[in-house]
């Protein structure tokens, strides 16, 4: 299960501590721009130690494509991209090679498979997100070519949340931790940095939009455009929790409160977050993402090991003091990627699609 996607599809490989970590992408139509300094400019936004906000391995994260293009267009086929591990000090890992980190993928990962790769969680490191920015980058060149763009910055950090009537995605573009709303920003970057003097950790909240979608994207029953988008977004690292539009607050108002109330113009609220019945509604598109503090703080914690033995946990290396900020860039990649596939199944939603294609 290292592929995601039917018409757009994309296939992962690699580990964190690995020689490098790569992708599939296949299904772009040909003629595609593919502006590699783009692709880069999105892997520059995760790339880790730019701050003291975020981890310290430092890694250039350059991107290298291997197929599929020609002359800088896409070629119909598939392209594969791959980007080298530089940076990796597989020997902080040595003392956990026998135990398991206490809400890390270890325990399960070593029950599943019987055998693990310690070096920093190998496959289900967040390493491997980097791959699918790449990848979302691509999905981002062809939604622009109709009109759809996407964007997202970080609305909550640990419990100190913005107001959306104050949401700047441009401000977010020049903020160091993407924030959203700049009056809570020196706030929110604070109790980051009190986690981190602490040798603890905070979660946080991603907002990602898409605007400019066309009425008709989403594949019902099954594949549902909200469902597919909450599948995307809870395949992150970290993530344990998706809204979309009032998400969980329309479970605690009346219809007439959530209701999105129709007139010529279009729309008057957003609460459906821009899907209803699973197809898109030509409003826009708003998820949030929650993620949960980074499981890898330096204080001594319990654990057993793999012969079931009691044992004091206590990691070294270097690790985000809160997930969230860099997951920002992968959420809209997630979303991106999401939003390709289905404009390419819809397609074949309609006949006159066919016969505008063919006749």
């Amino acid at each position: 299960m290292n592929s995601f996607g039917s018409r757009f599809r994309v296939t992962t490989f690699g580990e964190s501590h690995g020689k490098a970590i790569g992708c599939i992408v296949d299904g772009i139509p040909a003629g595609l721009d593919i502006d590699i300094e783009f692709i880069q400019s999105q892997l520059d936004r995760r790339r880790p130690g730019k701050s003291k906000l975020e981890t310290g391995r430092k890694e250039p994260d350059t991107i290298e494509i291997l197929s599929g293009t020609f002359e800088g267009k896409s070629t119909g086929t598939p392209i594969g991209m791959i980007i080298y591990n530089t940076n990796q000090k597989s020997r902080d890992y040595d003392s956990v090679k026998d135990l398991f980190r206490p809400s890390h993928a270890d325990f399960t990962y070593w029950h599943k498979y019987g055998i693990r790769d310690y070096r920093g969680g190998g496959r289900s490191s967040a390493r491997e997100t980097a791959i699918r920015v790449a990848a979302g980058a691509i999905a981002k060149l062809m939604l622009k070519e109709i009109g759809i763009n996407i964007e997202g910055g970080i609305s909550q950090i640990a419990d100190i949340e913005g107001d959306i009537t104050r949401f700047d995605f441009e401000y977010a573009k020049t903020s160091k931790l993407n924030a959203l709303d700049p009056q809570v920003e020196s706030l929110q970057e604070k109790a980051i940095l009190d986690a981190k003097k602490d040798h603890d950790s905070v979660g946080g909240v991603v907002f990602t939009r898409a605007t400019g979608v066309p009425i008709g994207l989403g594949e019902p029953l099954y594949d549902k455009l909200d469902a597919k988008l909450a599948e995307a977004m809870m395949g992150i690292n970290a993530a344990k929790a998706v809204e979309i539009g009032n998400g969980c607050k329309s479970s605690k108002i009346r219809g007439s409160q959530n209701n999105d109330e129709i007139i010529a113009d279009g729309f008057v609220t957003n609460n459906s977050g821009g899907v209803l019945g699973g197809i898109s509604n030509g409003d826009t598109i708003e998820v949030k993402t929650y993620f949960k503090p980074t499981p890898s703080i330096f204080k001594e914690q319990s654990s057993i090991d793999k012969y079931g033995n009691e044992v004091v946990c206590k990691l070294e290396g270097r690790h985000d003091p809160c997930v969230a900020i860099r997951g920002t860039v992968v959420c809209e990649a997630m979303m991106a990627l999401v939003l390709a596939d289905m404009t390419l199944l819809n397609m074949g939603s309609k006949i006159e699609h066919l016969k505008s294609i063919y006749r």
